[in-house]
């Protein structure tokens, strides 16, 4: 077996919080939506609809997001679950600095930048749904 690549389905309360929470924050951009009636993939998103599934991307990397209830209907054993869980999200990135010194005069749970004992320079957020989100950069 290859892998070909690792595209995390993060569970979320609110489609359209969430993509404008990622994009407004991390700069990632919408790739495409499904609405709830499931009638079709939409590049945009609508203020008269509501949606189950987006898709969002920023350089190489790819994020999905599912809303709650298809999320548990997809993957039975998520029932019971609580959205966040014990996991974080780890990116490296370039031009950290500059990114994390917008990110700390906004509004969000955020960790100081510090250099690590394995050599990175990194930070965490935490995002609406309760995920954090790990930026690092070699120093």
């Amino acid at each position: 077996m290859k892998i070909k690549k690792l595209s995390p389905n993060f569970e979320v309360k609110n489609i359209k919080e969430t993509v404008e929470f990622y994009q407004e924050n991390f700069g990632f951009a919408l790739v495409m939506a499904v609405p709830e009636s499931k009638d079709g993939i939409e590049q945009t998103l609508s203020k008269n609809k509501e949606y189950i599934y987006a898709m969002m991307q920023k350089d190489n990397v790819e994020f999905m997001f599912q809303r709650s209830d298809s999320f548990r209907d997809d993957l039975f054993f998520a029932k019971g679950l609580n959205i966040g869980a014990t996991v974080s999200f780890y990116m490296e990135v370039e031009g950290l600095n500059k990114f994390y010194n917008i990110l700390k005069n906004k509004n969000l749970q955020i960790t100081e930048l510090k250099t690590t004992w394995y050599g990175m320079q990194e930070f965490y957020v935490k995002d609406l749904n309760g995920y954090i989100i790990g930026f690092a950069e070699k120093e």
